[in-house]
């Protein structure tokens, strides 16, 4: 099992951690240590960094088109390991790469977790990694780099396929809030209430992270009433297109949530 940044939060924090998500090099290249930095000192408890696709299928039109503007810049996983790789320097926080399967496929996936590790990554969210295949055959490649995988739950998830997710995880497991893609407000509907109650009755060993639709300081409290805490993403890209300089964007949004 890795002993991780990751697992080393959850062994030390039990609730309301915020995890927020940014889009590597956006608004500009050069943005993605300044906002990890900002984000660290702003007291966000672990860091989704968006590695940019061209065809982000779980991803609402904010996330899609942070990832447009972060292509244009010329963003790219080898720009992204060159940016990351003195970030331990200065940001401790658990760093976790999001983003699909096939710009990993291109890269290599046992090069890319290679180069994951060494710049002092912690873990990997890829939603569109098959869990069989994981199973069988990209499992033993992210132990041997001490890194973690997180799995996606959601409403349509049954109960014996979240089990096997839970047995098979070793830091946190991502609930998305509901059946929509990012960026779409939650509510606290009766559906959503039975789904929570639904995973709470299952008493799984992992800590859960609600994701899709966190936005602000109530969201994010009502999603850390359900789980260990909570993702946000589409509001902190919104909030990094304000007129201000990034360092203060960032600035003012946590202040907004902590």
């Amino acid at each position: 099992m890795p002993n991780n940044r990751l697992t080393r939060l959850f062994q030390e924090k039990s609730g309301n951690l915020l995890n927020v998500y940014f889009t590597a090099g956006y608004p500009k290249l050069e943005d993605t240590t300044t906002i990890l930095e900002e984000l660290e000192a702003a007291g966000a408890d672990l860091v989704e960094i968006g590695m940019p696709f061209s065809d982000p299928l779980a991803d609402g039109p904010t996330i899609q088109a942070s990832n447009m503007v972060a292509l244009e810049n010329g963003m790219s996983l080898k720009v992204l390991f060159q940016q990351l790789e003195n970030v331990r320097e200065k940001v401790t926080l658990p760093i976790i790469l999001m983003g699909y399967l096939n710009p990993v496929m291109q890269y290599g996936f046992e090069r890319f977790c290679a180069e994951a590790a060494r710049v002092g990554v912690d873990g990997l969210i890829l939603p569109d990694l098959p869990f069989a295949e994981y199973e069988e055959e990209y499992k033993p490649i992210l132990e041997k780099h001490g890194l973690s995988l997180i799995f996606l739950i959601t409403p349509q998830t049954s109960d014996a396929r979240i089990r096997q997710i839970d047995a098979l995880t070793n830091s946190f497991i991502y609930m998305v809030s509901s059946a929509s893609t990012t960026g779409s407000q939650v509510q606290s509907t009766e559906a959503q209430r039975a789904y929570f109650s639904r995973v709470k009755a299952l008493g799984l060993k992992n800590p859960l992270l609600i994701g899709f639709g966190i936005s602000d300081k109530p969201s994010f409290e009502m999603a850390c009433q359900s789980g260990h805490g909570a993702i946000i993403g589409s509001a902190f890209i919104k909030a990094l297109q304000q007129p201000a300089e990034v360092r203060e964007n960032v600035r003012a949004f946590l202040k907004q949530i902590r």
